[in-house]
């Protein structure tokens, strides 16, 4: 019988989520990649205890997480209702609708018949009465965005949702939907997107500063850029690494010269830190207060532990900003 660390809550930081009255945990665990049908339950029950241990108390999922897609909702809702089923109040657990699901013309994007219809998908798997933030997954550029954010609304005063939340939103569309929810008095409290030393585009397009001014808390996925923001590649391609394993989201052509010796060069830096590069990489993500929490994916409990010793040391100097600016752009 699993018995949860006793101070598993000594050493996290807890981020308020925007203007709301919900906090984050600094580090959250995200169920995208090494939750699925091909994935051992001891390992992923040994992850999210662990994870749950270590004061991580945010778990993300989205309904097409896999593989196959809701096979990592269907997993994570035997850990909820086993492991951790005495803890389901101290755990947020987040899931998403806006990728293909099924097949037809209700199973994608963001109309209200695919938006509830996948919650209620989502509820039955992981078992669960309700689920905490509830997002649209990707703007939908032909259902009109009324529709769509009613429908969030009306997940959460259903009872199916406690907060509601976007991801991967541009500007125009996030003013726009936040003022709708606003109108309907739907408590949305998160924006997600992707953020990391090698990708700055939330910088750039104005989504970060955006977000702060609304005030909605900011969540960020990716933030070891598929794990090119580790020592993983410094030797070579693992055999069991992404880029070898699953070509979809971080190919072989990424790894460039360029992009190695940039590696080369932030590993020296955390070196001198005292810190894994993975961990200067997430310190980094979570230097000011516009973020609220990063995603961090793992294959085995020890990656875990390894990344939540990033909250020993989380300032940089301007000389040591000035040189990861240098190196990575």
């Amino acid at each position: 019988m699993y018995s949860a660390n006793t101070k598993r809550y000594e050493t996290m930081k807890y981020n308020r989520s925007g203007n709301s009255g919900l906090k984050l945990p600094a580090l959250s665990l995200g169920l995208w990649h090494n939750f699925g049908t091909n994935a051992s339950m001891e390992n992923m029950v040994d992850m999210c205890c662990t994870a749950f241990d270590c004061g991580i108390t945010m778990f993300d999922l989205a309904n097409n997480y896999g593989p196959e897609p809701g096979s990592a909702e269907t997993n994570f809702g035997k850990i909820i209702n086993g492991e951790l089923k005495a803890y389901r109040d101290e755990i947020l657990v987040a899931t998403k609708a806006g990728y293909t699901m099924w097949d037809g013309p209700y199973g994608d994007w963001g109309s209200r018949k695919y938006l509830l219809s996948s919650l209620d998908q989502s509820l039955k798997r992981m078992k669960l009465d309700y689920v905490d933030i509830f997002y649209h997954h990707r703007m939908d550029p032909e259902t009109p965005l009324e529709e769509t954010m009613l429908a969030l609304d009306s997940a959460v005063k259903s009872g199916k949702a406690l907060y509601a939340g976007l991801s991967r939103y541009t500007v125009p569309e996030l003013k726009e939907a936040v003022q709708i929810l606003k109108d309907l008095k739907c408590p949305f409290v998160i924006h997600q997107t992707r953020y990391s030393i090698f990708d700055r585009t939330i910088e750039e397009n104005g989504v970060k500063k955006a977000t702060k001014e609304l005030g909605s808390g900011m969540i960020c996925f990716s933030p070891l850029a598929q794990g090119l923001l580790t020592d993983k590649y410094l030797k070579g391609i693992p055999e069991d690494s992404r880029i070898a394993t699953d070509g979809r989201f971080l190919k072989k052509d990424a790894l460039t010269v360029e992009r190695l010796e940039q590696i080369q060069g932030l590993n020296r830096l955390a070196k001198e830190r005292g810190q894994s590069l993975a961990q200067m990489a997430l310190a980094w993500v979570l230097k000011d207060s516009d973020i609220t929490s990063v995603i961090i994916g793992a294959s085995k409990a020890g990656q875990i532990t390894e990344n939540v010793k990033m909250l020993d040391n989380m300032q940089f100097s301007q000389e040591e900003l000035g040189i990861i600016d240098a190196i990575s752009k």
